[in-house]
This record gives C-alpha cells, sequence and structure tokens, in this order.
C-alpha cells in the first residue's frame, strides 16, 4: 500500500483566490470579503480545499473532454455520474450518488447517468446509494504567515451621477497545502455492502469488467480493479496538472500565477505526510532544512521513491539556495533528492509513475 505524498506553496503576491461573500465588517454594503482564519496571532488567508478540486478537476476536463463525469442536479442535491471505470474524475476525486426518491432517480437515467440498483424498503422500492472515498486528497491553502488584509475601493463611473462605490479585500501572502493520492485505491473500486465501500451498481461493476477490470480483494474486500496501464496513467495526468495548477477569483483584478512556486512529491509506504512543516512563518517565509533531514532520517524506509522537490528560481532564493546546499551536502545518499522546477518535476514524477518497474507502488 503505498500514497503519493507531498505538498505545495503558491506565491499570492496580491491576491484574493477564494471569497467569502459579503464582508460585515465593511462599512458599505457593496463589499467582499476574502476567506481567513482569525488566530490570536492575525489572519490567515485561505483557499478552501473544495476551491482547489474545482480548480484541478475543471483543467483537468478542459484538458480531456473524456476525463469530467458528467452531472445531474435534482431540486436540492446534485451528484455525478458514480461510473469510476468510464470516468477518471469520478475514480479519483471520489463522488457519493444518493437520490432522494426512485423517480429522481429515473429521471437521472433519462439523462444517460449510470443507473443505480433498487431494492425494497418499507414496502417500497428505493435506490441504492453508493459512494466512493476521493483517492486524491488535497488540503486547504492556508497563509504561511499571519498578514493585515487589505481592502481596496473600486468605482463604476460609466454612467451619469454619483459613481458606484464597491470594496473588497486582497492579500499578499504564501500559501501552502499537503497533497496526497492513495495509490492502492486508484483504479480499485470496492463492490461491499460496508459503509462507505460500496462504491459501484451492478451497472456500474458490469462497465468496470468492460474496461478490463478484474476481480480482486483488497483489504479483505470484493473490489474490482482497472489495468495496471490506465491506473498509472490517470494518477499522471492528475500530477501534471498540480504541477500546472490554474485558477482562482478576482483574477481579472489580481492575476495570480496559482501554479505551485513551490511542488513536493515522494511516494511512501504508508499515508504519512512527513513534508508538510517544511515551510515556517517568518520575514521572508523559511524552509526548514531542519525538517526535511528529519523527515528523510525518520521516514527514510519509508520513502519508496526519490523525493522530487520543484522550486521555481526567482522564489525566496535565499531559502532555494539552503535547499541546494543541503541536498550537495547529502550527495547521493538515499532517498535521493531532486530539485528543478516544479514543472519538470512534476513531470519527472509523473513520468517515474508510468515506468512498468514501479508497479509495486499500485498494489
Amino acid at each position: 500500500m503505498s500514497h503519493v505524498t507531498g505538498l505545495i506553496v503558491i506565491d499570492a503576491p496580491a491576491s484574493a483566490l477564494n471569497n467569502a461573500g459579503r464582508d460585515e465588517e465593511a462599512r458599505t454594503e457593496n463589499a467582499v470579503a476574502v476567506k481567513f482564519i482569525r488566530a490570536p496571532e492575525g489572519r490567515y488567508p485561505y483557499v478552501s480545499a473544495q476551491a482547489i478540486r474545482y480548480w484541478l478537476r475543471t483543467q483537468l476536463a478542459k484538458q480531456d473532454p473524456s476525463f469530467a463525469s458528467p452531472v445531474h442536479r435534482e431540486e436540492k442535491v446534485a451528484y455525478t455520474d458514480a461510473n469510476p471505470a468510464k470516468y477518471a474524475d469520478d475514480d479519483l476525486f471520489g463522488y457519493m450518488r444518493a437520490p432522494g426518491s426512485l423517480e429522481a432517480e429515473k429521471g437521472a437515467r433519462a439523462k444517460g447517468l449510470t443507473p443505480l440498483d433498487e431494492e425494497k424498503r418499507n414496502g417500497r422500492l428505493q435506490p441504492v446509494s453508493i459512494t466512493r472515498v476521493s483517492p486524491l486528497r488535497l488540503g486547504t491553502l492556508v497563509a504561511i504567515s499571519a498578514v493585515r488584509i487589505t481592502r481596496d475601493w473600486g468605482v463604476m463611473a460609466r454612467l451619469e451621477g454619483d459613481p458606484v462605490i464597491h470594496e473588497h479585500q486582497f492579500y499578499r501572502a504564501h500559501l501552502t497545502a499537503p497533497i496526497a493520492t492513495d495509490l492502492t485505491c486508484a483504479g480499485t473500486f470496492f463492490d461491499s455492502a460496508r459503509v462507505g465501500f460500496r462504491n459501484l451498481s451492478a451497472a456500474g461493476r458490469e462497465a468496470a469488467v468492460q474496461s478490463g477490470a478484474t476481480e480482486i480483494h483488497v483489504h479483505g474486500l470484493r473490489a474490482f480493479r482497472l489495468p495496471i496501464n490506465e491506473r498509472r496513467r490517470r494518477v499522471a495526468v492528475v500530477i501534471r496538472g498540480i504541477g500546472a495548477l490554474d485558477g482562482g477569483a478576482k483574477q481579472t483584478l489580481h492575476l495570480t500565477d496559482t501554479a505551485p512556486a513551490v511542488l513536493v512529491l515522494a511516494v511512501c509506504r504508508h499515508g504519512n505526510q512527513p513534508f508538510q512543516r517544511l515551510f515556517g512563518p517568518g520575514n521572508p517565509t523559511a524552509f526548514r532544512e531542519d525538517v526535511l533531514a528529519e523527515a528523510l532520517r525518520v521516514f527514510g524506509s519509508d520513502i519508496q521513491s526519490d523525493v522530487y522537490i520543484g522550486w521555481a528560481t526567482g522564489f525566496l532564493d535565499v531559502e532555494r539556495r539552503r535547499l541546494l546546499d543541503f541536498v550537495e551536502q547529502r550527495g547521493g545518499q538515499a532517498p535521493r533528492v531532486r530539485v528543478g522546477h516544479p514543472h519538470e518535476m512534476a513531470e519527472e514524477f509523473a513520468r517515474a509513475i508510468e515506468d512498468p518497474e514501479r508497479q509495486s507502488w499500485f498494489e
């Protein structure tokens, strides 16, 4: 059982990447607030994990329309097709398909979604809900240091009479979040009555078999697993997408490069996050080589791959030099640490994921 583990750091020089709606502290009604965490030392702007997942899956769907799973909306709920064999989106991002009634399920089928099973409950036929825990895990992007959030005024002046004033918040910060992917569960669909492990309907099971999935047992539970080449391909696509992450609110006013300024990736035997504390508060943000040294020592036997650290030149260059000195002092000691641009490291790591000799990572 192996996991991709790592983190991303985004440089937000003047940004409002995730907003919270009306600013209740503003003196005007037409004011928008950013999301932030209150702490004794100040305010930490953040971007919710839901927003980051939306950026990523939207980006991947643009690159490959076959990646995205269709969405059906009832009056108060919405869900995807929940066909992980057909759609990599459902496979890696997970789902919960729980129609409110048999009539709603029939409406979803009429729009082309994969049929759900039915069972009698309280004397009536009801659809059987299916769920899938996301193998892809993305943490909340949170500022590394507390910051003072700025308010900016704007006006709509292209009209007769008094201008219409509006106000919004933005900030300058370095944001970081952990990332992970359960490689054992990628492309592996559980077919159990256990809560959280009923991933497939009968139609979904048939689709999996038609896609080349074979029946196996994982963690003592019945499952269907796609061919290894397809599993590797799907994870590699997501890794490349993370290396070129694109999204965010207020981009017309605060154009921010949301591709990682720093990207750390490795494969670990367990789901630990040894690199989560690599960066700490400071002026500027501090790279903690002691944290990296400790992580490599403590988790060295669990780290199954090289450690790939993408760090863009021009971002915290003094701290980047400390990383390069650290790597030089280590020499070729295992686990090996590779350093380059985040986009390059994402590509190299994706190629390692696709390497047939790394099949054990997915078992």
